[in-house]
């Protein structure tokens, strides 16, 4: 028979040198398994006779519950191993910030935002949105809404003119929102009130301009309104789009081709420490040109301006976007920079509403 104490001292060493589950496993299939060596102890055991069976088999069961016990003393200790390997592995600093999840890691973009503000704000007054094309005709972009033969916005440097189509015209890339007014006096009957945001072109480029940007303009028509509405409605915007309790407005005169009288909109505002506050402080800043629709323009668009009057205003989405969010250069706003982004953009789930507030 097998020296049973050479052999113990052999698995029992094999056990220990065991350097993880699996050569753990391979030990116990060598001792244990149904051809290991312990177990073909035990097979010897049924050819013993009664004497022999009595003197050796307490030697043999021993040394297979030692055996035993050594594997799953061995076993346990790998597992606490393991287990503390995977932990420091798997380690996780609980005061570093949230890392987002692949469904909100995209921002929105501010100029995406900004139009959702404008949204919830004119329809919480009962505004639609208004829509038209980025390709004009003269008519739409230029006559109709009182522009003389002469005017500046005419010229080459002002204006993206297309080359002329089959019957000689030269399309424009709209220099304004405003075509989308005369479309809606044209297509529907008043009341109309509408807002109509959207991109517009003209030949400028630096800090503060580009040539392409976003305008929303505003328009109502009706039989009795005037510019008292027109006052109240541009100052419940700037209270909710700046989200302040209060906002002092002055309008100065101005000119603009499609409204008379005309003003241009300055909000109060203060610049301590180089920040624009809005609803406190001495200084003004212009933001919007108003004013209420000229007689003209109502008699291009079929209505009778003894019967019907309205006003309109008009401002930069990327302006009040840069006020609003202290964003310095608007040219950032179209270089498609993940960082960028990343910085002044919005979460994509926290949608701006007046219940809930229109900026995170």
């Amino acid at each position: 028979m097998t020296d049973i104490p050479t052999l113990e001292r052999t698995l029992i060493g094999a056990v220990a040198a065991a350097a993880d589950e699996a050569a753990l496993e391979a030990v116990r299939v060598s001792a244990l398994g149904k051809k290991g060596s312990v177990s073909e102890l035990l097979k010897t055991l049924g050819a013993m006779t009664p004497e022999e069976r009595r003197e050796k088999g307490p030697l043999i069961n021993g040394l297979r519950d030692r055996v035993n016990a050594a594997i799953a003393e061995r076993k346990a200790k790998l597992e606490e191993k393991a287990l503390a390997a995977r932990l420091a592995a798997e380690r996780v600093d609980v005061t570093l910030p949230l890392q987002e999840g692949p469904q909100t890691r995209g921002r929105i973009h501010p100029i995406s935002q900004v139009i959702d503000e404008l949204t919830a704000i004119f329809a919480d007054m009962g505004f639609s949105i208004a829509e038209g094309p980025d390709i004009e005709t003269d008519f739409y972009n230029f006559t109709a809404l009182n522009f003389p033969a002469g005017h500046p916005a005419r010229d080459m440097h002002d204006t993206f003119f297309l080359p002329p189509d089959d019957n000689g015209e030269r399309k424009v890339l709209r220099t304004h929102t405003s075509p989308v007014q005369i479309r809606t006096m044209l297509g529907q009957k008043p009341p109309i009130r509408v807002i109509i945001p959207g991109r517009t072109y003209r030949c400028d480029s630096d800090q503060t301009h580009t040539p392409m940007f976003h305008q929303v303009e505003g328009l109502v028509i009706d039989k009795s309104s005037h510019i008292g509405h027109l006052k109240w409605i541009l100052e419940e915007f700037c209270k909710a789009f700046f989200e302040v309790d209060q906002v002092k407005m002055r309008f100065r005169p101005s000119f603009f081709p499609f409204t008379e009288p005309s003003a241009e909109v300055d909000i109060q505002c203060s610049r301590k420490g180089g920040e624009i506050r809005f609803g406190e402080g001495d200084d003004w800043l212009e933001i919007l040109g108003c004013g209420m629709v000229h007689p003209n323009v109502l008699r291009n668009c079929g209505l009778d301006p003894d019967e019907y009057q309205g006003f309109a205003w008009g401002m930069g989405i990327d302006r009040i976007a840069m006020l609003k969010y202290g964003m310095p250069d608007l040219r950032p706003f179209f270089e498609a920079d993940v960082r960028w982004l990343s910085h002044y953009g919005f979460r994509p789930l926290d949608l701006p509403t007046l219940a809930g507030g229109l900026s995170s």
